[in-house]
């Protein structure tokens, strides 16, 4: 079973075998199958980065390998031995987008001694677990598979950062991306046909114990292939319901970015919305205001791509309501900013769901915006006769990624993404989960939730749910208040003393500033951030990573400067 990681899919010649682990954890070993003079075996001189010491790129590639895997071995608290066949080929890609890697469970096994529900699917790597046995002596656990060619001139020319240490700039950071891959392995993932809804063998994933749709209120593992099917494309509305993700989201979450319609009262009520890179980040107070459809008098007259607007003075202190069109994000903002509008709203112009962020980068738009889905951008422009009010905010009460009940959801689109579809937790979650199906900027080297994902299934004991397994030595916790004005206080705990260093970056990984560094003692912390650089002078409104380092951790999250 494979799935596929955001842009992103297994075998060549046995060259080296590296073993990772800890003595009393799980031990990863990464069988390198990939032949002389390619992909671990790439002898390429390059200069050691990031804590990386490989001197070569294909020593930089094992290295990046056991650390992921030691990550894993350190909290999968076990004696075992778990089996990694992996390599690094040229796959699917272009200048813009490509496969950077997958892997999957190489078996699945039910109904063996130790299991923890019957007649339920369990991958491979777990059930020798939960059997105290090798269930498949003859083969290797977790097949996974690495995109070579990125780097190249026509593929994601930025190209592979080889560091542990999370300042991977522009670069692809190969680390978080093999941690999520040999989670998959691991068993982030159901064996159910999301396509067809069709179980393996007639049989339940141990996954599906736990997938819980919002509208039929049913887990998968009682519904019937139809039902599974719809449940699949029911976009936001199929959650995690395990106790020990449920318990530990609060942790993890921030706030939910939301349209609360205030009026009139027949569509009254909170649509999820993709937020903007560019411009002021919502915030908890919003902005309120009726809703007016731009009108640009040119071809598609609701896109916003044309200035000036016919209904310009219609559209000065509304929300702007504007149709995908040809022309990009922060042109339709910016044209609406100069018509005097408050807030924009971005309908899609093709059904899907979910509601995604928009791209772009422009200095000079001060307003908020929000993308919406072209079902919900009909529901608003049907009633605009009456008077449409909104709010555009983030609700603190309400987690981002999370149903009304505080349950995680997951990914499933509407039409359905194969290889994506259901084994990924929603792109809703804000900060980006390593489970998600896409890399963002940002994207932390930590297992966040997943930890506790695994202590759902079985990985470790029911009584251990509520935290979500083996305690993390640090944690990184969420700024307050997010968006800051004049300053922030950031939130971190250390399970022993040690080195810390917790840093201020910008988006393109320059150092901002620096509030701690050296050693500080073991508990809860707080930090004060006055929205300063170095030099003392106040940062620009833009959106920054605040980052916690130490030598065995290392978290990054987002933080919004209003100014």
């Amino acid at each position: 079973m494979r799935a596929r990681f955001g842009l992103l899919p297994l075998l060549a010649a046995l060259a080296l075998v590296l073993t990772a682990g800890i003595a009393t954890a799980a031990t990863i070993t990464i069988v390198n199958l990939d032949g002389a003079g390619e992909g671990f075996n790439d002898p390429t001189v390059v200069t050691p980065v990031g804590g990386n010491p490989g001197t070569t790129v294909g020593a930089q590639r094992l290295y990046v390998f056991q650390y992921a895997a030691n990550i894993w071995g350190s909290l999968l608290s076990d004696n075992i031995t778990i089996l990694v066949d992996a390599n690094f080929d040229p796959l699917s890609c272009n200048a813009t987008s490509g496969v950077l890697g997958s892997a999957g469970p190489v078996n699945v096994f039910r109904d063996f001694s130790g299991a923890t529900f019957p007649g339920t699917w369990y991958n491979v790597a777990e059930a020798n677990k939960l059997a105290n046995a090798d269930l498949d002596p003859s083969n290797a656990d977790i097949q996974a598979t690495f995109n070579s060619s990125v780097g190249g001139m026509n593929c994601l020319p930025q190209g592979w950062y080889y560091g542990v240490d999370g300042n991977e700039g522009s670069q692809i950071e190969l680390l978080p991306v093999v941690l999520h891959e040999l989670g998959h392995g691991l068993g982030f993932l159901t064996v159910t046909d999301d396509a067809t809804g069709a179980e393996l063998g007639g049989f339940p994933s141990v996954w599906d114990r736990f997938l819980f749709d919002d509208t039929q209120g049913l887990h998968w593992y009682q519904m019937n292939d139809t039902q599974r099917m719809t449940s699949a494309l029911n976009c936001q509305k199929l959650v995690w319901d395990g106790a020990g993700v449920t318990t530990r989201a609060p942790i993890y979450l921030g706030a939910k970015p939301l349209l609360r319609v205030n009026s009139p009262g027949g569509i009254a009520g909170d649509y999820n919305v993709g937020v903007a890179t560019f411009g002021p980040l919502l915030t908890s107070s919003g902005v309120t205001g009726n809703v007016v459809l731009v009108n640009d008098g040119v071809g598609t007259t609701s896109d916003a791509c044309e200035t000036p607007f016919v209904n310009a003075g219609a559209v000065s202190g509304k929300i702007a309501l504007i149709d995908r069109g040809t022309c990009g994000f922060t042109v339709k903002v910016k044209n609406a900013q100069n018509a005097g509008a408050i807030a924009v709203i971005v309908a899609d112009n093709v059904a899907g769901c979910p509601p995604v962020g928009m791209g772009g980068v422009d200095a000079t738009i001060t307003i908020p915006s929000v993308r919406i889905t072209q079902a919900d951008g009909a529901t608003l422009k049907a009633n605009l006769g009456a008077g449409v009010n909104v709010t555009l905010k983030v609700d603190p009460a309400q987690l981002a990624g999370a149903d009304a009940s505080g349950r995680v959801e997951m990914f499933a689109p509407n039409p359905n993404q194969p290889g994506s579809s259901v084994s990924h937790w929603d792109t809703s979650a804000e900060p980006s989960l390593l489970m998600e199906p896409a890399i963002t900027q940002g994207l932390s080297s930590q297992t966040d939730l997943t930890t506790a994902l695994f202590s759902d299934i079985g990985w470790f004991p029911y009584s251990m749910a509520v935290g979500g397994g083996p305690a993390p030595q640090a944690h990184l916790g969420v700024s307050f208040p997010n968006p800051a004005g004049a300053a922030t206080t950031i939130q971190y705990s250390l399970a022993r003393g040690e080195s810390v260093e917790l840093s201020i970056y910008d988006l393109n990984g320059r150092l901002v500033n620096r509030l701690i560094s050296g050693r500080e003692p073991a508990g809860s912390h707080t930090v004060r951030w006055n929205g300063h650089d170095l030099t003392g002078r106040p940062v620009p409104s833009g959106v920054y990573l605040y980052r916690l380092r130490t030598p065995s951790y290392t978290e990054s999250r987002h933080i919004a400067v209003v100014r």
